[in-house]
């Protein structure tokens, strides 16, 4: 009771100041550069990728349509963060409106929840083309890509609902620094002063839910697609299927060994710095290099692309 009364006295925090990703100014001014020069790559990538899904007949199938999808999210994904990002490198720690920061925080939720469930999709659909191929219209077709990818960012939406709303209702009474670029949960639980055993248990739960269960469903499918290519009687089809599961995995396990690494623990984190680092390669590193893998280096993009260049 006397804790409760305390905490009541206590000035609720107005804002919230961000340290960023480095506090040396040295440093600040190369990474800025490094980081700006990958925001704006990551957005002509995606752009060009939804450009050419859209307009292009060849390109409307399931698999770019997961991909479009893809693209879009990775765009609004990156434009969620790394402005923060950047406005930290460039001025140093920051302060942002506890508004904001949970405006950020839900849309943050939000993409990273649906990303999870459009990556299982996307392994879903190339396992269904591979190991039932004689079903794959029926499988895959419009009705079922659009219902998956709904169910993605619906997922997403009442996932992010849930955990922005606990975590909103924590009390904060100082201090109010953030050893992060961006409003983050576990950050925002250090600094909390009220019990946040059930704001942690929901989001223990809901990471359990969205990022082990998609992640199940995609070493499914790459293990059947596995499978299915170690039988294939010709070594040029199992090396070009290897080389493009290989390719979609290292992705996957990127993204997935970092997100559980932070979000799947249902205390919270204290190695900031690390969390940070992680933190950079499911917010930066993979939005970037998801675009070149999964379709820059797929034929009928580059036969498309070259169409519309108007190369040879």
């Amino acid at each position: 009771m006397e804790k409760s009364l305390e905490t009541g006295n206590m000035t609720r925090v107005q804002e919230f100041v961000l340290l960023g990703l480095s506090t040396r100014l040295g440093m600040r001014d190369v990474l800025f550069a490094i980081f700006l020069t990958l925001y704006l790559l990551t957005l002509v990538e995606n752009t060009v990728i939804i450009y050419l899904t859209c307009s292009h007949s060849e390109l409307r199938k399931p698999m770019y349509f997961f991909l479009g999808n893809l693209s879009c999210l990775e765009m609004c994904y990156v434009s969620v963060t790394m402005p923060s990002l950047l406005v930290g490198l460039w001025t140093g720690p920051f302060h942002v409106p506890f508004t904001a920061c949970m405006t950020q925080l839900f849309f943050f939720i939000v993409l990273i929840c649906t990303e999870c469930t459009l990556l299982a999709s996307m392994a879903y659909d190339r396992y269904v083309a591979i190991c039932r191929p004689l079903h794959y219209p029926l499988l895959m077709r419009p009705q079922v890509c659009l219902g998956l990818a709904l169910s993605s960012w619906l997922g997403g939406l009442l996932v992010s609902v849930a955990k922005t709303t606990c975590i909103a209702s924590l009390s904060y009474c100082g201090p109010n620094v953030l050893n992060q670029f961006f409003c983050d949960v576990s950050p925002l639980l250090n600094l909390s002063c009220t019990h946040v055993a059930l704001t942690e248990l929901v989001d223990f739960i809901s990471a359990i839910v969205i990022f082990c269960g998609t992640l199940l469903v995609a070493l499914a499918s790459y293990s059947g697609i596995g499978v299915a290519v170690l039988r294939m009687p010709s070594a040029a089809a199992r090396r070009k299927a290897f080389s493009t599961c290989a390719s979609h995995l290292m992705v996957v396990g990127i993204f997935y060994s970092a997100a559980l690494f932070i979000y799947c623990r249902p205390s919270r984190i204290k190695s900031m710095d690390l969390n940070k680092v992680l933190s950079v390669i499911y917010t930066v590193v993979t939005p970037m290099c998801n675009p070149v893998i999964y379709c820059l280096r797929n034929r009928e993009v580059h036969v498309v692309l070259r169409k519309t260049l108007h190369w040879p």
